[in-house]
């Protein structure tokens, strides 16, 4: 998929994020992790990963990989670093 040709807002989270055992939203030297619970969960915790996985447009924030069961959202080199060894 290409995510120039292709956005992704927050309608589309759940279609996005589906099959996802943890979502990990880095930003700079954060980090956070979210569940796929929290996509269902209440407005709080889904309210709290749409704005970590989404950037000021309101799209998808890149880079955002899958691997397996987990996303990587955003560049953090802290959080890649960890994520990859």
């Amino acid at each position: 998929m290409d995510a120039r040709k292709t956005r992704f807002g927050e309608a589309d989270l759940e279609q996005v994020f589906a099959g996802a055992g943890r979502i990990i939203a880095a930003r700079g030297k954060t980090a956070r992790e979210f569940s796929a619970a929290d996509l269902t969960g209440d407005g709080e915790a889904r309210a709290a990963l749409a704005k970590a996985v989404l950037g000021p447009s309101g799209n998808l924030r890149a880079p955002a990989l899958r691997m397996g069961k987990t996303w990587l959202v955003g560049f953090g080199e802290p959080a890649w670093l960890a994520f990859f060894g």
